[in-house]
Formats: C-alpha cells, structure tokens, sequence
C-alpha cells in the first residue's frame, strides 16, 4: 500500500473532512498522525505575497502576464516561473495561485492584466511554460479561473452562455493545454457556466477535467465561490477556501452520513489532497515531486524582470523610423520620468519632466 492510501486509510470521516476545508485564509490543516503538515497558498500571478504582508519581507514584482506573453517566449515564461517558484519556498508557500489564464475579452475586463491575451494557443503555450517553471521548484500552482471567468461585471454570479465549440475551442484550450503538461491544481471560479455554478459542475470539473483530460491535482473553490455542501462535493470540487462561510465542515459529515453524498467521493478528494501534498513534500515517508537537488540555481529575479519587461515591448507602427534607436536619438526625447531611485519612460507614478529619460541599456 502506497503512503498515500496508508494515511487515507488511517483517518476517519471527520478528520477526512477536516481536510477539504481551509483552517484560516490561506492554510489547510495539519494532521500530525499521519506525518501531513500544513499546506500554505499563496497570491499572486506576478509576485508572491506570502501570508505575512509584512513591509519588511518584500517580494520580487514580475511585469505583468499580458507582458510575458508579448515576449512570445516559453523559455523566459518558464524562468519567470522559476523565479516565484523560488519566492515561494523562501516564504514558505507550497501552492501559487496562479497563474490566470482566462482571456481577453473587453477592455472593461479590470483583472485582464493577471491574463495573457485574447488568444487561447498563446495563453496555453505562455501558462503551460510558467507552471512548469513553478513547480520545478517543488511548488504547486493553481490554473485559474475555471472556466469562462473573463468579465469583472457581475463575475461572482454571472451565468456565462456558451456552446460547446467555442466553450471547447476558446475557454477551456488553455486550461487543457496546462493540465495536459502535468500542471498540480485548477481553481474553479465563481460563475456559472450553461446554468450551473461552476464550484457544482460536474460535466466539467468531473466529466471533462478529470475523466477526459485525466486530471489528478486538486480543484479548489475561488475564495468563497463554494456556496453549497452536497451540489458542490458531488460536481467535483475538491477543496473550499477560505474557512469564512465555508459549507462544509460539519455540513459535509452530516450529507455524507444521510447518503448524500457517498463517502467513495469524500476518499477521492482527500486522496488528491494528499497526492498534492507528497508533490510539494510536506507528507511524510513520501518523495517529493522535486527533490531539494533537482531544483534549479538561484536566480536573480530583478534581472529576470527586467528582461522579462524588455522583451515585452511592441512596436505597433515604426512612426517616423522611431527604431532602430540611438543614443543620440534616444537624448531628444521627452519622456515623462520619475525622481530617483525608479526613473523610466511612464513608469508607474511618473511626473512629468523637461530633462531626458536615461536610455535603456540593450540586452541584445
């Protein structure tokens, strides 16, 4: 018997249910009688917060993924997912939430810099490479938000009418692309999808993720998108975060022992969760996906955003021949600037300033 079905089987109902819900904001439970330590999650697509927030621990800050997929670069796609990788295990983080691979739809979408763009072949490429360069670091990841969760407007309860082409063509292709290249995890998002909430479809989280596509990570719920205890066990969630207003606990003891929901599919939950955390190797007696050699050198993250941020420009129309560029051509321009330390052509919070900006240096 594997440590995974040993330590399923040494747990009784309560203590498997226990399990399946978050014990505060960002932690599941410890269960030291099974050698399982507490599994930490962690925002965000482009920097690792950490559970502390504190100002004295700051955080390496990525440019954002609609940046990253301008470089059209799997290869620095997956460094840059090395990088919060390796954030993650400095602050004790064992799963990113992230990365967000919804699309581009309107202008109006408020969270579309978390996303890679319109297009689903290019989200996929640039969000199968960032996952592989997380969890090359022993950290899991979380593809977000399953699925059809590309509108800020009314997003917590919106009923996303969709068929099936384009559900399978455009929405669903990247988290198909990710979860075919071994991503560990997919978050289901608050919408619903044809009529039912996407924390209790089962056709998708269960018939098309996890039988179709072989799907063997965990689901869990967007912070406090499970709003049902059997709709939602039975639909294929697998994981209610946080532990405010969570539906089950208790609630999921008690449907479990009236029938309603079979205790084979709370065992398969479970299963998946501590299948999740051998892989991030914080469950004893079980060899982590990523053993502490196999980890990549350390990396300089400033320097990974820096290249990540100059590789992403575009130039839409060479106006006037603007590039190639000089130093001398670069002297005459007029860029709105920001004092010292942080100088640079419309960086965030810049004033307005007569002197040039310093050019850039090339990185070839």
């Amino acid at each position: 018997m594997s440590v995974i079905e040993e330590a399923l089987a040494a747990l009784d109902l309560e203590t498997k249910v226990k399990l399946l819900s978050g014990q505060d904001f960002w932690t599941l439970p410890a269960i030291p009688e099974i050698g399982l330590r507490s599994l930490v999650m962690s925002d965000g697509p482009i920097g690792l917060r950490g559970v502390g927030w504190r100002p004295d621990d700051p955080s390496v800050a990525l440019p954002s993924p609609t940046a990253l997929a301008a470089t059209w670069d799997p290869a620095l796609a997956r460094t840059a997912g090395r990088v919060l990788g390796q954030e993650a295990r400095r602050k004790g983080v064992h799963v990113l939430l992230a990365p967000t691979v919804n699309l581009h739809r309107s202008p109006l979408g408020g969270r579309h810099f978390e996303c890679y763009s319109e297009d689903p072949l290019l989200t996929g490429e640039i969000g199968a490479a960032y996952v592989a360069g997380v969890q090359d670091q022993g950290v899991g990841t979380t593809v977000k938000h399953f699925v059809a969760n590309d509108s800020e407007t009314d997003r917590f309860t919106v009923d996303v009418r969709v068929g099936e082409r384009a559900l399978r063509e455009l929405y669903l292709a990247p988290f198909e692309r990710i979860v075919g290249s071994g991503g560990w995890g997919v978050m289901a998002a608050y919408n619903g999808v044809n009529g039912s909430t996407m924390t209790e479809h089962a056709d998708l989280q269960i018939g098309v993720l996890k039988r179709e596509w072989g799907f063997d990570g965990v689901i869990v719920s967007d912070w406090t998108a499970a709003r049902t205890t059997a709709p939602a066990a039975n639909g294929g969630l697998d994981v209610v975060m946080p532990a405010v207003g969570d539906p089950w606990g208790e609630a999921l003891v008690a449907a479990v022992r009236s029938g309603a929901v079979p205790e084979e599919v709370v065992d398969d939950k479970v299963r998946r969760v501590l299948r999740l955390a051998a892989r991030v190797g914080i469950l004893d007696g079980a060899a982590p996906a990523v053993a502490a050699t196999d980890r990549p050198s350390t990396l300089d993250g400033a320097a990974v955003a820096r290249t990540v941020a100059a590789r992403s420009f575009v130039l839409a129309r060479n106006h006037g021949g603007l590039l190639p560029s000089t130093r001398h051509a670069c002297a005459r321009w007029r860029c709105p600037v920001r004092s010292p330390p942080t100088r640079g052509c419309r960086a965030a919070g810049a004033r307005w300033s007569s002197r040039p900006a310093s050019c850039p240096r090339s990185t070839g």
